[in-house]
């Protein structure tokens, strides 16, 4: 399937059904698949297509995201661009990946024309909510349009999207993904979360559509199902929609489901009753704090690994698998990300690509339909990150005994401590559990006598007090002396637009002063 024929199934299926739900305006199938198909036309009446490459720069907004649908719709790739990020990594990802044409939101409109200059490949500014100087007004951009699907050549092969990876490590690159890694995508989640012949799930998007949040919606939309788009993650915004507006599924990255698990008696004030998946993915959850939303929100946890060059559908941790004969699970089992989606294959190799037998750690590495094609105009990291057809996703892992899949950690972050090798999201867990600490980040700095040093920096809950001490005596009860920290900082820890820990940035100071490459 082309990726807009997942709007198209729920069209066909539900035209009079609210698709999209922002504050108390109800959008309808028929309405924005209609206005689609009008960008669509425009797109291709102004000579774009197959092939080109259109951006979209909003906030989490249902005619911005109708936006993107009509880029699909003309064949063309989608530059997610994210409306937190600094002006200048936006203008970095929009020339690298030469987007052609930009839709935006009338804030945006100062940080755009500021832009412009250095922005000398894109032909076409569409303001998509007021007039803007050097813009055309969408609503008068596509008047005069037919409303019907124009008929184009689509190849289950052609990009449909090119994703910035997250810039961690340098300047991100353009992740391309087709028809047919996304249609992987959303057959993976279609399986694993099942829903009756009658039901219409509802989505809430509260995380930005630009990263997670928009793949995420379009399962739901493909059911015929509405999804309740919200401007931001705030706590009291998403508590009100999900009973408002019967929520059945939504996703968070760990550190919103903290701020949510710090609200006192939350599962007595809100009623919670309609959710049936409730995903955490992104980052590594803990597993104590994981517990804790079990008892909160009820058995519909859903623990999910993807990558962007893989996009969210790697393995699943499906809310029955929490659970063991009646009971919660083991916490072998909650610390794992699940098992293997079933259309593509993943093994562990060693450094020589060779398969690692189950329950020895290595890389983990992916095979199959999910894949990228490849990152945007650099074969040379593509060569290095797909090699004999398997995606090596620089995350070091192991499949137990039950087939489910453990990350360690990234390969980049592993710590080399005396000899010894050190997983940081090991030494995390057993922090994480601590009752005053709300999240923290290991990793290793320079040590003259070790190489690396094991440190530790904790964010605290409000009005919450433990030392550095008491945390070292604990991982060293936990781990041993080798795998503890040697220090522990307490302190505000950097993250993306997405909620992301950014060790690299965390690393920055404390290896400022040597000649390392961080």
């Amino acid at each position: 399937m082309a990726i807009i024929d997942f709007f198209d199934r729920g069209w066909r299926i539900n035209p009079e059904g609210a698709a999209y739900i922002q504050g108390d305006r109800s959008y309808r199938f028929d309405e924005v698949g209609r206005l689609s198909c009008r960008i669509a036309r425009a797109l291709l009446a102004a000579g774009f297509g197959r092939g080109g490459k259109g951006a979209v720069w909003a906030g989490n907004d249902a005619t911005a995201w109708t936006c993107a649908l009509g880029l699909w719709r003309a064949n063309m790739a989608w530059i997610p661009v994210g409306a937190r990020n600094a002006a200048d990594e936006n203008r970095h990802v929009l020339d690298t990946f030469d987007c052609e044409v930009l839709f935006f939101q009338k804030e945006f409109e100062a940080s755009i024309a500021a832009l412009r200059p250095r922005l000398p490949k894109i032909k076409r500014y569409v303001c998509i909510d007021g007039e803007a100087e050097g813009a055309v007004l969408l609503a008068a951009w596509v008047a005069g349009h037919a409303d019907t699907g124009p008929c184009i050549s689509v190849d289950l092969d052609d990009v449909v999207a090119i994703s910035p990876t997250g810039g961690t490590t340098g300047l991100p690159k353009g992740v391309m993904n087709t028809h047919r890694s996304i249609q992987t995508f959303v057959a993976h989640f279609m399986i694993a979360c099942s829903y009756g012949a009658p039901d219409r799930p509802v989505n809430l998007a509260a995380a930005p559509m630009t990263h997670t949040a928009g793949l995420l919606s379009l399962p739901c939309t493909a059911r015929g199902g509405a999804v309740v788009i919200l401007p931001k993650p705030d706590p009291a915004l998403m508590l009100a929609a999900i009973p408002q507006h019967r929520v059945t599924e939504f996703f968070l990255p760990p550190t919103v489901i903290y701020r949510l698990l710090d609200i006192p008696d939350l599962n007595k004030t809100v009623d919670f009753s309609s959710l049936k998946y409730f995903l955490y993915g992104a980052a590594p959850m803990s597993v104590d704090k994981l517990k804790r939303a079990i008892e909160v929100f009820g058995p519909v946890m859903m623990g999910g690994y993807g990558q962007t060059e893989a996009p969210g559908a790697i393995a699943y941790l499906r809310p029955d698998e929490h659970f063991d004969a009646g009971a919660v699970a083991s916490d072998e089992r909650l610390s794992s990300v699940g098992r293997p989606n079933p259309l593509i294959r993943v093994e562990i190799l060693d450094d020589d690509n060779r398969v690692l037998p189950q329950g020895e750690t290595g890389e983990i590495c992916v095979r199959g339909d999910l894949v990228m094609k490849g990152y945007y105009k650099d074969p040379a990291k593509t060569a290095e990150t797909i090699v004999d057809g398997w995606l090596h996703t620089g995350d070091v892992g192991h499949l137990d005994a039950g087939g489910h899949l453990h990350i360690t950690d990234r390969k980049k972050d592993m710590i080399i401590s005396g000899g010894f090798n050190v997983y940081p999201s090991e030494v995390e867990q057993v922090i994480w559990a601590h009752p005053a600490v709300r999240d923290c980040a290991v990793i290793g700095i320079p040590d003259e006598k070790w190489g690396e040093a094991v440190k530790a920096v904790v964010e605290l809950n409000a009005d919450q007090s433990v030392s550095g001490e008491e945390l070292i005596a604990l991982c060293k009860q936990k781990l041993g002396s080798v795998k503890a920290p040697k220090t522990v900082d307490f302190a505000a820890l950097p993250r993306s637009p997405v909620g992301k820990v950014l060790k690299k940035d965390l690393r920055v100071e404390y290896w400022r002063a040597t000649e390392r490459k961080i």
